[in-house]
C-alpha cells in the first residue's frame, strides 16, 4: 500500500507555519464520503508507520490527523506520539460520555486536541478543559455563531480558534479581529493586493538568470555577465559553491570557476532557490516551500509524458506558478516584465498545454481533489502509483532546499 495523502499548512498570526493537515485516501480512485472513515484513519497510521514517517511528511511538524470515536476506541492516536500529531476529532463524532472519558485519557498522556468543523453545542462545555483547538468551517459560520462560541470558551484562555476554508486576505484578517489564532485555507497563495510595480535590479538581475538557465545551452559569457553586475548575487554564488555539501578540497574564487564546477543541473536548482527565497522575503515561507514542490513535481513529472519537454522549463514553470502570489501582482503584470521562454509565459497565462497540465496536475493534488487529479493523470497518460511518489519526494527535497536556505 502506498502512502495516499496532501498536506495542507496550518499558519500562525505571523503567517508562520505551525502544522499540517494530513488529508488521506485509500487510493487515488476514492473520495471522500464514499470512504469509511474508520478504515481511512487507520491505513494513515499503519502508513506513518511502517512505509512512510509523519515527521518525513510534514517536515518535522505536527500533523493534524482525523479521527472518529472507533479508531479513538482502538486507540490509533498512541501509535504515535505526542509531539507529532494533533488528535482531530471529526464533526460526525457525538459527544457523549464515552468519548469525553477518551478526551481525557489522551489528554493526560500529553497528546493535543482539537475539534474539526465545529458546531456549538452547550454539552461540549464538558469537553472544553480537555481541548487546545478548535476549528471553525469560515465558509460556513456566521460571526454571529463565531462570537457565540468566543462567549462559551471565553473561561478557557487555552483553547485556540482555528479558522479553516479561509480564501482571501480579506478573511484571513477578518479572522485575525475576530481572535483566531490559527488559519488554514489557500489565502497564502493567493495575491493579497493587486498593484503595479517596478521589479529590483536585484529581482530582474535573478529573472535574467532564469532566463538563461532556461535555455538548452548555456551561454556561460551572458551567465557571468549577470552575475558580476550583482555583488550581492555573486556573493551567494561563491557562498553557495564553497559550501561544504559538495566537500570540494579546493576554494573556488571566481564566478566563471563556480559556474562550470557546479555545471547545468546543480546551478538551475541553486538560481531557482536563489529566485524563490529572495523574490520577495516577506512572503511565508510556506509559499515559497509550495513553489520549490511545484517546481520539483513538474520537474519529475515531465520525464514520465509522452511529449519533448525540457525538464528544466517544466521546473521553471512550476516554480513561477505562484510568483503572482509571491510579488501580489497580476500574472500577466508580471510575465510582461520578466525574460522568461514564451513557452512557459504561455502555460501560465493561458493554463493551455501540457506545461499547464502539470502546474494543474500539482495543484489538484495539494487541494487533494483526487476525482480531478485522476482526470489530469488520464489525460496526460500518467500512472497513479508513479505521480503520488513524486509529489511526496518533491515535498521532501523542498523542505530540505528550504531548510539549506534559512
Amino acid at each position: 500500500m502506498y502512502f495516499y495523502a496532501a498536506r495542507q499548512p496550518i499558519l500562525d498570526k505571523e503567517k508562520q507555519l505551525f502544522a499540517y493537515e494530513l488529508l488521506f485516501r485509500d487510493n487515488i480512485n476514492n473520495v471522500f464520503p464514499d470512504i469509511d472513515g474508520d478504515e481511512a484513519t487507520s491505513k494513515m497510521i499503519d502508513a506513518s508507520k511502517f512505509n512512510m514517517g509523519i515527521s518525513e511528511f510534514t517536515g518535522k511538524k505536527p500533523a493534524f490527523i482525523n479521527f472518529t470515536l472507533e479508531t479513538l476506541s482502538k486507540g490509533l492516536p498512541e501509535m504515535l506520539t505526542p509531539e507529532e500529531i494533533v488528535v482531530e476529532i471529526l464533526e460526525t463524532v457525538k459527544p457523549g460520555k464515552k468519548l469525553l472519558a477518551l478526551c481525557q485519557s489522551l489528554f493526560e498522556k500529553g497528546y493535543t486536541l482539537a475539534l474539526d468543523d465545529y458546531e456549538h453545542q452547550n454539552v461540549w462545555a464538558h469537553f472544553y478543559p480537555f481541548i487546545k483547538i478548535i476549528k471553525i468551517d469560515w465558509q460556513t459560520t456566521s460571526i454571529e455563531q463565531i462570537k457565540q462560541i468566543k462567549v462559551a470558551i471565553s473561561a478557557h484562555d487555552h483553547i485556540q480558534l482555528l479558522a479553516e476554508k479561509v480564501e482571501t486576505h480579506e478573511e484571513y484578517h477578518q479572522a485575525q479581529e475576530l481572535g483566531f489564532e490559527l488559519f488554514q485555507g489557500f489565502f497564502f497563495a493567493k495575491p493579497e493586493m493587486i498593484k503595479t510595480k517596478s521589479l529590483s535590479p536585484s529581482q530582474m538581475a535573478m529573472a535574467e538568470l532564469l532566463y538563461e538557465t532556461s535555455k538548452p545551452e548555456l551561454d556561460l559569457g551572458a551567465i557571468t555577465n549577470v552575475f558580476e553586475r550583482d555583488v550581492t548575487l555573486s556573493y551567494k554564488l561563491l557562498r553557495y559553491a564553497n559550501s561544504a555539501i559538495f566537500k570540494r578540497r579546493n576554494e573556488i574564487s571566481t564566478i566563471k570557476q563556480a559556474l562550470v564546477t557546479l555545471g547545468s543541473g546543480e546551478l538551475k536548482r541553486f538560481l531557482g532557490l536563489l529566485f524563490a527565497t529572495n523574490i520577495n522575503p516577506d512572503k511565508p515561507n510556506e509559499l515559497i516551500n509550495a513553489a520549490m514542490t511545484r517546481a520539483k513535481f513538474c520537474e519529475t513529472i515531465s520525464k514520465d509524458i509522452n511529449a519533448p519537454i525540457d525538464t528544466s522549463i517544466a521546473f521553471l514553470t512550476g516554480l513561477l506558478s505562484l510568483i503572482d502570489a509571491i510579488l501580489d501582482e497580476e500574472l500577466s503584470s508580471i510575465m510582461d516584465k520578466l525574460p522568461l521562454a514564451q513557452e512557459i509565459k504561455d502555460a501560465l497565462i493561458t493554463k493551455k498545454g501540457v506545461l499547464a497540465a502539470l502546474v494543474i496536475l500539482v495543484e489538484q493534488i495539494e487541494h487533494a481533489d483526487w476525482e480531478k487529479t485522476n482526470k489530469v493523470m488520464e489525460k496526460l497518460g500518467l500512472k497513479k502509483e508513479p505521480v503520488l511518489e513524486s509529489y511526496n519526494d518533491a515535498i521532501a527535497w523542498a523542505d530540505e532546499q528550504c531548510q539549506l536556505s534559512t
